[in-house]
């Protein structure tokens, strides 16, 4: 869920924001926060059970943080690939120009990553 909100947590209220924040991240309890706010333990869980709607739905129209995932796993198998070529050049070609290029597809998947 929490990746959930990081990827469409702005789509959220201001309210909704703070109190999933809390909730998640925080690992405060659904009285704690409504102690602190003043309002009712019911009222904190129903806007928080809105703020997981959205952001389930929102993934589910879009599928933004599902392709993320994927494309993530994509990068790991690629720089497998990239080290094997490397570690082959290395024991039988020993050719410079090919070491260079899988280093640099390898720091070019590290940028893609974050």
């Amino acid at each position: 869920m929490t990746m959930l909100f990081d990827f469409f947590g702005n789509l959220l209220t201001e309210k909704q924001r703070e109190y999933f924040d809390l909730y998640y991240n925080e690992n405060l309890s659904l009285s704690e926060i409504a102690e602190n706010d003043g309002i009712s333990r019911q009222g904190v869980r129903d806007i928080i059970i809105r703020a997981e709607a959205i952001l389930e739905s929102t993934e589910a129209k879009t599928g933004i943080m599902r392709r993320y995932s994927e494309i993530q796993n994509d990068i790991k198998i690629i720089e497998g690939y990239v080290k094997e070529i490397a570690h082959l050049n290395q024991s039988r070609f020993k050719n410079g120009q090919l070491l260079t290029l899988c280093n640099d597809i390898y720091e070019r998947l590290q940028f893609l990553k974050n």
